[in-house]
Order: structure tokens, then C-alpha cells, then sequence
């Protein structure tokens, strides 16, 4: 295993997520229901697999972005990211195994506009690569890394037991490539490599919180592709990214001044 890269701030950030995903519950009940709904509608769980698979192939571009970036100004960076982007880059196959069996074709994925909050994700992350750097993806792969052997795990199983194990082949096997290769160590200390003062710890920050706002506006707008009523806060992803940007640059401006 690596040895961990500022680990003082490897604890606290990891602290901070376990308590995003906490209250992920509470303000998606999307991601509740996906959690624990002793029955799954078929459409909202084929979107929700829709769209991870999109996400990951928008994934790829932003990443060469940053393999772009890294290669003329780290290229010990960019050969890690470079593996690691390799070894993910067809992660979206694995989940059109689960779609073909709800019945979902690939020229279906492939056709299927994402939803607004997939796109302000993307849009957020280019901006954040041509005007920043790569700090803001980094910091946006390491949540998703932390975050999946926390999650996916409850949802795969509850999912199964109420679609049948055939839809979550690809998820579980996504699932266990995660726990086996366990990315988390390598990503945090890719990150570190552009993260050397405290200014630029409290950015890591405001963008696991950005992030985080992006999630939840993700789930309460995947609600409404639903046949079953997955009630939330009212439909509004970009307004609900922006007030978790907001929320963390505030946070940042208490922290600075204490």
C-alpha cells in the first residue's frame, strides 16, 4: 500500500466525506430509495445506470485533460494518471451488462442526453482544469473513489434482491475491482502533488463540497425520471449546485479566519 501524502489532511478530508455521504440520505431521497425500497422501479434504476455510464464516458476526456496538463509539468503525475485512466477507461461496458438485461440497447446509452446535472459536473470540471488546474478533478475522483466501496455495496444488494442479481452483474463487478484495487491511496497522492499550502487544501475542500451539491442535485433530478413517486425538494440542479459552492466558499472564510 502507498504511503499516504499529508496524512494530518488525508484524515480530516476522509472525516468530511463521512459526512457528506451521511447526509447524502437525508437530502436525495433517490439515493435512500435506490438504499432501501423493498421494491425498485425499473426506469429510475435503468437511468441511474444510464447515466453512470455516460458519466464515465465523459470521465475519459476530462482526464486526458489533466494527463495533457501533467504531462508538460509532472510526468511522474502523468504516468499515474495515465494508469489509472487506462484501467478505468471501459468501466461504462461493465454496466451495459445490467442495462441489456432491463432491456436497454447501447445505441440507447449512447443516445441518451445526460441529465442537467451530469453536464454542469462536466462543464464544472473543464472550467476548473483550464483555469486551475487539475486540482479540482482530483479532488472529484478521490470523493468518487472514497465514496464507492461506502455505497455501492448496500445499493447492489438491495437492488438485487428486488430486480434479481442479473441487473447488477456489471455493478457488482465494477464494485469488486474497486475493493481489489483499491485507488484511493494513488488518487489522494496525485492530488497532493498539486496541493502544498493550506490555501490550497481549503480549495480541495470547496470542491469536494461543489462536488457533493452536484451529487445531490444529480439524485433529486434523477427523481423525476421515475414512475413512482420518490418525493424531494423541488427539481432545480443548477440552483442547487450553486448553493453548495456557495456553502463552501463561506465555510472556507470561517476557516480562514480562525
Amino acid at each position: 500500500m502507498s504511503v499516504i501524502v499529508n496524512p494530518a489532511f488525508h484524515a480530516t478530508t476522509n472525516a468530511h466525506l463521512d459526512g457528506l455521504i451521511e447526509t447524502l440520505y437525508d437530502a436525495t431521497p433517490a439515493a435512500r430509495y435506490l438504499a432501501a425500497s423493498s421494491t425498485i422501479d425499473t426506469r429510475l434504476f435503468g437511468r441511474y445506470t444510464i447515466e453512470t455510464s455516460l458519466r464515465i464516458r465523459l470521465a475519459r476526456i476530462a482526464d486526458s485533460k489533466v494527463i495533457q496538463q501533467f504531462a508538460r509539468t509532472n510526468p511522474f503525475a502523468a504516468q499515474k494518471w495515465s494508469k489509472y485512466t487506462e484501467e478505468r477507461m471501459l468501466h461504462d461496458r461493465l454496466f451495459l451488462k445490467d442495462l441489456r438485461y432491463l432491456g436497454v440497447g447501447e445505441d440507447t446509452v449512447s443516445g441518451t442526453d445526460p441529465l442537467l446535472a451530469t453536464k454542469l459536473l462536466q462543464g464544472y470540471l473543464y472550467y476548473t482544469i483550464e483555469h486551475e488546474g487539475p486540482r479540482g478533478l482530483l479532488s472529484t475522483a478521490y470523493f468518487v473513489e472514497y465514496a464507492i466501496t461506502k455505497t455501492q455495496a448496500l445499493w447492489i444488494e438491495n437492488v438485487k434482491r428486488a430486480l434479481g442479481e442479473q441487473a447488477v452483474q456489471g455493478a457488482e463487478a465494477h464494485l469488486a475491482y474497486h475493493r481489489d484495487e483499491d485507488h484511493t491511496p494513488e488518487v489522494w497522492n496525485v492530488l497532493m502533488s498539486v496541493v502544498k499550502t493550506p490555501e490550497e487544501e481549503a480549495r480541495v475542500v470547496y470542491h469536494l463540497e461543489v462536488y457533493y451539491g452536484l451529487l445531490v442535485a444529480y439524485f433529486n433530478e434523477l427523481a423525476s425520471t421515475a414512475e413512482v413517486d420518490v418525493s424531494g425538494p423541488p427539481l432545480d440542479p443548477a440552483g442547487t449546485a450553486v448553493w453548495s459552492a456557495q456553502l463552501a466558499a463561506q465555510r472556507g472564510k470561517r476557516r480562514d479566519s480562525e
